[in-house]
């Protein structure tokens, strides 16, 4: 008997009669019976009568009704073909030998979700709205990124006369506050551009005029809105030494330039091609951007309820992705997470609402696909299967250990979604 609980969560009773879980008692008293000793007997041979007398015969029913209910839980579930979330919390309901084992299981399922007709208004509307959007290139922002390649290719010059703007400078420097170096307030030799503002505001005005040897103490306030609470609004000491002054020498823009910077006949070829470069790059943010508005409007026409577990389940991905992407910055996330006093559990519990979006807007997207009658051909899954095998054909042992039907799945549904946000472009 199956009963529907709120938050996606199932009750299921189910009856095991004593013809099937009287062969479990036999396997339970054999494994208790290894568990311990008995003289005389091989482990997992003593007889039920020393075992029972050893540990009770509360235990031995207990393991053989876990061992029963496991069983046929599992086969029930796989009979009725439930998509069931996590473990269940079991209940027994009648434990007496020679007699029927009655039990609960309540289990979160996958939920059963539906969208609105109305979204389809939602998505007219933002389609109205980024169709207004222009993802050309103009004049200005080629120049634009001419000039940060120029930027790439500045020659540095020794000179020796006073630093000024634009100059790249070479400096040991120290901060104290309270006559107290501050945490990383000590440098050497480290580089810097006069009118970059890497540092606190005046820093490098106090740099204009200085000259190679030359050394300079100054006091400047920290931002009362610095990064580092313990330093905002507090007055610091700077000690300033100037190693080298170097002039930053632009490269002239022109066809010469062009040819240095690859295969470019002259500076019209290298032009259009940042312009085609930029206009794909417009394409491809303006595309996400309108996804995410896409999946908002989805998810405000979804009707179902996700079950706490699958929150859980996706907090925790998302906390591992979370530490994947801190420990790329070559931080520990349990040091980032002291710094800001917050625990795993506390991050979690605020991304879940982030979370139960996540999941919706997953969900919805495969209604979608359903309504549609999206279909992905196997050949096109497996074509982009082989391109991600060959991406990480380098990568030690990937095709040996990777799963391939998981492969197989997450591809598909890759495809799937990407055929669903094509219908909605066209809405």
């Amino acid at each position: 008997m199956i009963k529907n609980l709120p938050k996606s969560r199932i009750e299921i009773e189910l009856t095991v009669p004593w013809s099937e879980w009287e062969k479990q008692i036999v396997f339970a008293v054999n494994e208790i019976g290894e568990e311990f000793k008995f003289p005389g007997f091989r482990p997992g041979k003593a007889p039920r009568s020393l075992v029972e007398q050893k540990v009770g015969k509360e235990m031995i029913l207990n393991r053989a009704a876990e061992k029963a209910i496991g069983k046929s839980y599992n086969n029930f579930i796989s009979k009725e073909k439930i998509s069931v979330i996590g473990n269940p919390q079991v209940e027994i309901e009648k434990i007496t030998e020679n007699e029927d084992l009655i039990f609960k299981a309540i289990t979160a399922v996958m939920p059963k979700i539906s969208v609105k007709s109305d979204y389809r208004l939602g998505i007219k509307k933002i389609n109205e709205e980024y169709s207004k959007k222009k993802f050309e290139a103009d004049e200005a922002d080629v120049d634009l990124e001419l000039d940060k390649l120029a930027n790439s290719r500045v020659k540095l010059i020794t000179v020796r006369r006073p630093a000024k703007n634009n100059d790249n400078l070479e400096i040991d420097f120290t901060v104290s506050v309270d006559g107290k170096n501050i945490e990383n307030g000590e440098s050497k030799n480290h580089s810097l551009v006069i009118g970059k503002g890497v540092f606190i505001p005046g820093f490098e005005d106090n740099l204009i005029g200085m000259s190679e040897n030359e050394e300079k103490e100054f006091k400047l306030a920290f931002p009362v809105d610095y990064y580092k609470k313990d330093l905002a609004g507090k007055t610091a000491d700077f000690k300033v030494k100037v190693n080298l002054v170097q002039e930053r020498q632009f490269p002239e823009i022109n066809d010469d330039f062009a040819v240095a910077m690859g295969n470019f006949k002259n500076l019209d070829e290298l032009k259009k091609n940042i312009k085609e470069g930029l206009e794909h790059e417009n394409k491809h943010r303006i595309k996400e951007e309108r996804n995410v508005q896409y999946l908002d409007e989805i998810v405000k026409n979804v009707d179902g309820e996700i079950p706490d577990a699958l929150i859980a389940d996706e907090t925790k991905r998302m906390l591992e992705e979370f530490r994947a992407q801190i420990q790329s910055t070559g931080m520990e996330l349990d040091k980032y997470l002291s710094g800001l006093k917050k625990t795993e559990g506390e991050l979690k519990a605020e991304w879940q609402p982030q979370a139960e979006k996540r999941i919706k807007s997953a969900l919805a997207l495969k209604e979608i696909a359903k309504l549609e009658e999206v279909n992905i051909d196997t050949k096109e899954i497996e074509s982009e299967m082989n391109k991600t095998l060959q991406y990480y054909r380098n990568v030690k042992d990937f095709e040996k250990n990777v799963d391939m039907e998981r492969l197989y799945s997450y591809t598909k549904g890759i495809l799937e979604n990407d055929k669903v946000f094509e219908i909605l472009e066209k809405i």
